[in-house]
């Protein structure tokens, strides 16, 4: 079915051209900055600015020695933001992610009162590196600042400064002393991003250009305000019905014994992805296509954004993990089965 495209009056009330034509190139400056750092990895930049773009979290997984955290903190540099990192370990406590209330005495009239002292959540772009290492009362401190963009503490609500950007980390080989994020924190976190080793000439421009006493200079590729109003661009882009209607078919395609729902998912998938993953792929989208310089998004779009949206929302069951099944295998399924 070919996309249908919002006409021209839709598009100029809701999208200033202006603003829609300066987004590719500030983008390309970004991504440019980065690239003057972090060797390669250029899916993964991309797939970073449009989870910026979108105002949605991302979780970082790969070995160790891929630069996770350098390519956040470089991320921060080139957008001038506030950036805070977070060790998680299995003796962090929520109070030092949100802050804590301490007594504070009036020198001068010698009462006592409690003041709130804020915690690294208050920041533009927050790392929280190696998440699963840390129990999950810890780990939930994180869920009203990812999803409210608040934090509540001692009978008050503090608002976190926008943009408001969690990026996490996780180490996939080292499974002593970690915790698995509960389902309700993962479907927080708008994609899942795999790092894969470098090529070969990437590895050896890497090894090249660490390996010496020159210093890189990062500049700000984007000010604050271009960035809010950019992300508020992209929530503004129109979007085809039957775009809409592909992705919210391609999440339902994913939850075993639904109507139309293929066999192979009855038999290989426990559960599915709920209709936040629908959202994300629309966003996504919008995204790709803002990047690209286009009005609209395209199912083309979608199916970009379906294996990082999915991947973490899908569980598997064990007949799937015994034919050797992964959930990436039985999203590309999928995505081949619904029609578009």
């Amino acid at each position: 079915m070919p996309t249908i495209l919002p006409n021209e009056q839709e598009i100029s009330q809701e999208v200033s051209p202006a603003l829609a034509d300066a987004l590719p190139p500030a983008c390309q400056r970004l991504e440019s900055e980065i690239s003057k750092i972090i060797i390669g990895q250029q899916d993964i930049v991309r797939s970073i600015i449009v989870g910026l773009l979108s105002q949605g979290h991302i979780l970082l997984i790969g070995v160790p020695g891929l630069a996770k955290t350098l390519l956040i903190r470089t991320l921060a540099d080139a957008l001038a933001l506030d950036f805070t990192r977070i060790q998680f370990t299995p003796d962090l406590m929520p109070g030092d992610i949100t802050g804590t209330e301490i007594i504070e005495e009036d020198k001068r009239t010698g009462g006592r009162a409690f003041r709130f002292v804020k915690g690294p959540i208050f920041a533009n772009i927050v790392l929280a590196d190696e998440i699963n290492r840390t129990p999950p009362k810890t780990q939930a401190a994180l869920l009203e600042a990812m999803q409210e963009h608040r934090v509540t503490a001692g009978g008050h609500t503090f608002e976190l400064d926008e943009p408001f950007f969690v990026l996490a980390t996780q180490n996939p080989i080292e499974q002593e002393g970690t915790y698995p994020l509960p389902e309700a924190q993962l479907d927080r976190f708008m994609l899942n991003l795999w790092l894969d080793y470098p090529t070969f000439d990437d590895e050896v421009e890497v090894v090249r250009s660490t390996t010496t006493g020159q210093i890189t200079h990062i500049e700000p590729a984007m000010s604050q305000s271009e960035l809010l109003n950019f992300q508020k661009l992209v929530r503004h882009l129109p979007v085809a019905n039957n775009v809409i209607e592909y992705a919210v078919r391609l999440v339902t395609s994913t939850r075993p014994h639904q109507d139309d729902t293929p066999l192979f998912v009855n038999e290989y998938i426990a559960y599915g992805a709920g209709p936040r993953a629908s959202q994300y792929l629309i966003l996504g989208a919008k995204a790709l296509a803002a990047i690209d310089g286009r009005f609209t998004p395209l199912i083309s779009d979608v199916q970009q954004m379906a294996i990082s949206v999915l991947r973490h929302r899908v569980i598997a069951n064990f007949n799937a993990e015994a034919d050797g099944i992964t959930v990436q295998d039985l999203i590309q399924r999928i995505l081949d089965a619904v029609p578009t």
